[in-house]
């Protein structure tokens, strides 16, 4: 008798979820403004398909807080205020900070794992930065935080989080601008990520307090001039 292996099925994936993938990335560079309304028969005239799937990618980018429903007008990318900002980033540093007492209370060989993984992570953000690959860094800037809060093993405290991950995109549109000084964004993830082995709370909580405290500082005074900043409406390309 064949020994089963544990592998399962590769489902491939919806055409929702293809256009929604794709609006995401948009939304995030920018090319989709915050209160900007998201038109689903033009999408799926430019998508060439039924408005079945658009509307479902959109409703998907509805729950994830990309964009909001409004009754009898339609679809909109969230705008967030400066307060907003606050409270996001503000939160952010809670569940992180809590999420890395909880790993330094761990063995010293548990705290190097979650420490390597952020190290991988951090290390392929100057490659991205070198070639201006923006959405990229925007990316592995999150991945790196949301690989720290799901090392902890806490389905509840990832979901938290996640969302406010995904908020924070919204607070990174144009991620050019939302990094001033790139040059030592690598070195801080690299700094942190090692400090996580190293298990000072004390030391962590002071580098991510000022990471965060300084991403929400610039991102709270970049959000009106990048609502004028709009490239235009660019459309997915389904597949």
């Amino acid at each position: 008798m064949k020994k089963e292996v544990g592998l399962s099925a590769i489902t491939p994936k919806s055409t929702a979820e293809i256009i929604a993938d794709q609006l995401r990335d948009r939304i995030v560079e920018g090319y989709f403004v915050p209160g900007e309304q998201i038109n689903e028969a033009l999408l799926s005239s430019q998508l060439s398909v039924s408005r079945g799937p658009v509307r479902e990618a959109l409703n998907r980018l509805c729950q994830e807080g990309l964009l909001i429903s409004r009754p009898n007008r339609g679809v909109f990318v969230i705008e967030l205020t400066d307060e907003d900002v606050d409270e996001i980033y503000g939160v952010r540093e809670m569940l992180e900070i809590g999420a890395a007492e909880i790993i330094t209370a761990q063995t010293a060989q548990r705290r190097q794992e979650v420490s390597d993984a952020l190290v991988k992570i951090a290390s392929q953000l100057p490659a991205a930065i070198a070639t201006g690959d923006w959405a990229r860094v925007s990316r592995l800037d999150l991945d790196f935080h949301t690989t720290l809060v799901a090392s902890v093993g806490n389905s509840r405290l990832l979901r938290a989080y996640t969302t406010l991950a995904t908020e924070s995109l919204i607070c990174m549109i144009n991620p050019e601008r939302a990094y001033p000084t790139p040059s030592t964004l690598s070195h801080d993830h690299m700094a942190m990520a090692k400090l996580i082995a190293a298990g000072s709370m004390n030391e962590i909580h002071a580098a991510f307090h000022r990471h965060l405290s300084g991403a929400e500082d610039h991102l709270a005074g970049t959000l009106e001039a990048r609502s004028r900043d709009h490239h235009g409406p660019v459309a997915a390309t389904a597949q």
